[in-house]
């Protein structure tokens, strides 16, 4: 296995490793394009620390990159990728276990990740680098939501989030929904739903209740809502069933992955 330098993510522009993250997933399973704002959402969202995150160089130019977001004790891998032509070489495994390393050097005991089903060259080194899967994660989609009038009401997204009885993946927990300024709530007699919008479709991030009571609630989305997406329910997940009872389709699966460094 071959080796190339490597570099903390902070000495990188976010429009740097915004062209580096895309490239790093070019050809990948599903499409994946990050911009300049979008990386710098997930960077602030999901808790990225650049220091520790990597780049790998070789010579001058960027090869690969492993992200890695820290809250106390627990850390994520947020996006790990290598330019195509440098692929099979080892340095992804370099990567992730250079991160690890810093992980554990910030206290950190355990360290979570994500990864397709269909993935399974990365799925061999994750488990060869010790990672177990821990739970099922569905990504679901529905294109033509029809609006209906229900009993609920408008609060604050303080009074709504934290009620999920499903530990939320990294990218929906607690830490991150309070971060989205443009995140808003909705209470029915039985349930709770959070959620984000833009362009006419709503991004789930937190529910509570069981399927028919978060059914109504996404039928109460905010006028001119047509789409709805849901990153990441565990299999099981009410909000999973609604969707699908709503004419949604599941259109990624993934296992949830967890390495034990404490």
């Amino acid at each position: 296995m071959g080796t190339v330098a490597l570099e903390p993510a902070s000495a990188r522009s976010h429009a740097e490793l915004a062209a580096l993250f895309t490239a790093g997933y070019e050809g990948y399973f599903m499409p994946v394009a990050v911009d300049e704002s979008a990386f710098s959402f997930m960077a602030g969202t999901w808790d990225y620390d650049l220091d520790a995150s990597l780049v790998a160089v070789d010579g001058d130019e960027d090869v690969g990159l492993c992200m890695l977001g820290v809250r106390g004790t627990s850390s994520w891998i947020g996006g790990v990728g290598i330019v195509a032509e440098r692929r099979g070489e080892g340095i992804g495994e370099q990567l992730m276990r250079a991160v690890e390393d810093r992980a554990a050097s910030r206290g950190v005991e355990q360290l979570w990740l994500e990864v397709l089903a269909q993935n399974e060259p990365a799925i061999r080194l994750y488990e060869k680098l010790g990672y177990r899967v821990v739970r099922e994660l569905e990504v679901w989609s529905l294109d033509e939501l029809v609006l209906k009038e229900h009993d609920v009401a408008s609060v604050p997204v303080a009074d709504a989030v934290g009620r999920s009885p499903q530990r939320p993946p990294w990218q929906r927990a607690d830490a991150a929904v309070k971060r989205q300024d443009d995140a808003r709530a909705l209470v029915g007699d039985d349930g709770s739903l959070v959620f984000r919008s833009g362009n006419g479709v709503a991004s789930i991030l937190q529910a509570a209740g069981d399927a028919d009571a978060i059914r109504s609630l996404i039928e109460s989305l905010p006028a001119g809502t047509t789409g709805v997406r849901y990153l990441n329910g565990p299999v099981g997940d009410p909000v999973n069933g609604a969707l699908e009872a709503l004419g949604g389709t599941c259109v990624a699966r993934q296992h949830e992955m967890l390495l034990e460094l404490g």
